[in-house]
């Protein structure tokens, strides 16, 4: 019983700094250095290493699953145009309205293969050739 509400905890855990990055990567997407979408990078790679490091510390899909769910919710949240007509995201400028795109998907995205890449250390030991 211990055990079980542990593994919810730590999934409820998994969601909120989900969504935490999820808002923080869906802030700071739209930042450029030059022509270069450094925002889109930064908040990509953020969520990666998130996701990857849920899925390893913890050994439990349903971690980085949750973890996805809140990237994806959070960027999906404060994409919406408030009640008083604002976003909290600026508009894509001309040259840029790719990124918005790519960052919708990226969260999906890795939350999929984060999840569903298989487990190695469940491999047995490759068989040794024989020596002569």
């Amino acid at each position: 019983m211990k055990s079980r509400i542990l593994r919810v905890v730590g999934w409820i855990v998994a969601l909120l700094v989900g969504a935490f990055y999820g808002t923080a990567g869906t802030v700071t997407q739209a930042s450029l250095v030059g022509p270069f979408p450094a925002g889109l990078l930064l908040a990509t790679v953020g969520s990666a290493a998130l996701l990857i490091a849920l899925r390893t510390l913890t050994g439990d899909r349903v971690n980085a699953l949750a973890g996805g769910l809140g990237i994806t919710l959070a960027t999906y949240v404060f994409s919406q145009v408030g009640p008083g007509g604002s976003a909290i995201v600026a508009a894509p400028t001309a040259g840029t309205e790719w990124v918005p795109l790519v960052w919708t998907v990226v969260g999906p995205a890795l939350m999929v293969l984060v999840a569903l890449w298989p487990d190695f250390s469940r491999l047995p030991a490759p068989a040794r050739p024989a020596e002569s």
